[in-house]
C-alpha cells in the first residue's frame, strides 16, 4: 500500500469529472487511491459509484493526498481552493493547478506553496471532453523536475501526450499559445462560413469537408515543424517547401478575397492571412 499514490481531485465540471472519472477507473491498474471533491453533490455521487471516495472539504482532501489536482472556473477559484489547502499544509504534497490561468498566477501559487513545504506545477489540458474521457488529453507542465515527477503518475493517466514545458509557469504559457491558434482559427472559419454562405452554399457540408481534411493534413499544426520563427535561409529545405505552400496560399487567398468582395462580405482574416503568411511562414519581408 507504501507505493499507491493517494490523488485528490477538487473540481468535477465538465472537464474535471471525466478526468476523475478517467483516474477512477484506473486507479487500480496504475497504482493510485482517488478521492474528490466539489461543492455539487451530483458529480460527487457519481464518482463514489466509479469507485473513488468522497472528502468533506478541500482542506481534509488534501491532507489524505500525495498529489491533488485542481480544475476549477478560473484565478479566484484556483486561489480560494490553493487557501484551503494550505492552511491543511500536509507535508509532501504535490498540487497540479489545471485551470487555465493568467500568465503570473503559476509562479505567485508556488512561491505561496514553497512556503508550507507544498510543491506545485500548472498543468492545463487540451483536448476537450472527449480526450478527458478517453485519457488522451495533451497536458502541458510547468513546474521543478521533482515536482513534475511526483505528477508524472497521475498524468500518465489522464493524457496521451505529456510535455514538462520547463519552470513554473510555462505549462500555462503553452497553453495560451495552442489556444490563441485554437480560436483565432474559430474565427477564421466564422468568416469561411459567412462567405460560403453569401455564395449559396451548404455550410454544415463545409464543415464537414473541413473536419474530413484536417484529419489528413493536420490542420493548422501541420506547418509547426520548424524549431524557429526566425527568417528561413533562401535555398534551405523549409524555404523550399513552404515556397510551394505560399504559392498556393496566396493565390487561394487572392481568389477567395475577389470572391468575397464580389459578394460583399467582409474577411479581415483573408486580408491578414495574405499580407502576413509569407513573413510568418519566415520569408524575408521582401521576398
Amino acid at each position: 500500500m507504501s507505493d499507491t499514490v493517494r490523488v485528490g481531485f477538487v473540481g468535477l465540471g465538465d472537464i474535471g469529472k471525466p478526468m476523475a472519472t478517467r483516474l477512477a477507473a484506473q486507479q487500480a491498474e496504475a497504482g493510485l487511491a482517488l478521492s474528490v471533491f466539489d461543492l455539487a453533490e451530483e458529480p460527487v455521487e457519481e464518482l463514489v459509484a466509479a469507485g473513488a471516495k468522497a472528502a468533506g472539504g478541500v482542506g481534509a482532501l488534501a491532507a489524505g493526498s500525495d498529489v491533488l489536482c485542481v480544475m476549477v472556473n478560473n484565478d479566484e477559484q484556483v486561489r480560494s481552493v490553493l487557501d484551503e489547502v494550505l492552511a491543511a499544509a500536509p507535508e509532501g504534497l504535490t498540487v497540479a493547478i489545471h485551470s487555465t490561468v493568467a500568465p503570473g498566477t503559476p509562479a505567485e501559487l508556488e512561491e505561496r506553496a514553497a512556503r508550507r513545504g507544498v510543491r506545485l506545477v500548472d498543468a492545463p489540458v487540451s483536448g476537450g471532453v472527449m480526450g478527458a474521457g478517453t485519457g488522451e488529453l495533451a497536458i502541458m507542465v510547468g513546474g521543478t523536475e521533482e515536482a513534475f515527477a511526483a505528477v508524472r503518475p497521475v498524468l500518465d493517466v489522464l493524457a496521451k501526450k505529456v510535455v514538462h514545458a520547463g519552470p513554473i509557469g510555462a505549462g500555462t504559457r503553452f497553453k495560451l499559445a495552442r489556444n490563441l491558434m485554437h480560436y483565432a482559427a474559430f474565427t477564421a472559419a466564422t468568416e469561411a462560413q459567412r462567405l460560403a454562405e453569401a455564395a449559396g452554399l451548404d455550410i454544415v457540408a463545409l464543415g464537414e469537408v473541413v473536419r474530413h481534411t484536417d484529419a489528413l493534413t493536420g490542420g493548422p499544426g501541420a506547418i509547426m515543424y520548424r524549431d524557429t520563427t526566425a527568417e528561413m535561409e533562401p535555398g534551405s529545405f523549409w524555404f523550399t517547401t513552404f515556397g510551394h505552400l505560399r504559392q498556393l496560399a496566396e493565390k487561394d487567398l487572392d481568389f477567395a478575397i475577389a470572391l468575397a468582395e464580389e459578394l460583399g462580405v467582409d474577411v479581415p482574416l483573408a486580408r491578414i492571412a495574405r499580407e502576413r503568411l509569407a513573413p510568418g511562414l519566415g520569408f524575408p519581408e521582401e521576398q
